[in-house]
């Protein structure tokens, strides 16, 4: 069985070339224009051992939420789709990860129910970087991510001060989140439902 999906999304305001190995090693390519995010998305794919390429083109010019919302949405597509009907999936997971000062739980369910509680609030300043990056655009980024995949994600900081250290302590968390609940223990679909 092969947990893999390719995405192309286009529109007026972004273009995207994606792929998606749920089943590999965490090696990442990704180039979206903007530098703190393509850290975060390695981090992601590094931490969850996604085999990760990304290729975005947007209208940075006018600002960084089109690029980081429509990436969010095109993974997020890739991901359900790599996933196909979650025959065997541990399903659930949740871990607490440090980075420093900072420190993020993370409590995710391969649900087929999109929802997202995000309380992440770091000082507010841009990280900086050419462009800066507002993070405030992470949960932007999430909400696509698990409207576009169909799971329940809650994501809490324990503590924190430095910006740079708690988004990266959230990407990592969701990573090491979803990479033990994507793990076959199985054969049994885990729901009562008989459908995820």
């Amino acid at each position: 069985m092969t947990r893999e999906a390719q995405k192309e999304r286009t529109t007026k305001e972004t273009r995207i070339v994606l792929a998606l190995d749920v089943d590999g090693s965490g090696h990442t390519e990704i180039a979206t224009g903007l530098p703190f995010f393509d850290h975060m998305l390695s981090q992601l794919g590094k931490h969850a051992r996604l085999d990760l390429n990304v290729e975005c083109s947007g209208d940075l010019e006018i600002d960084a939420h089109h690029t980081v919302e429509d990436v969010g949405i095109a993974l997020g597509e890739a991901f359900g789709e790599a996933l196909g009907d979650k025959q065997g999936v541990r399903r659930f997971a949740a871990i607490t990860v440090p980075l420093d000062e900072a420190a993020v739980e993370v409590v995710l369910d391969l649900s087929g129910r999109p929802f997202l509680h995000y309380d992440i609030d770091p000082p507010g300043e841009k990280i900086l970087g050419d462009p800066p990056f507002d993070p405030q655009l992470c949960e932007e980024f999430w909400r696509a991510f698990v409207m576009a995949s169909g799971i329940t994600l809650h994501m809490v900081m324990i503590r924190g001060k430095n910006t740079h250290h708690i988004i990266e302590a959230s990407f990592k968390a969701v990573a090491r989140a979803i990479y033990d609940s994507v793990r076959i223990s199985d054969e049994v679909l885990p729901s009562t439902k008989g459908v995820l």
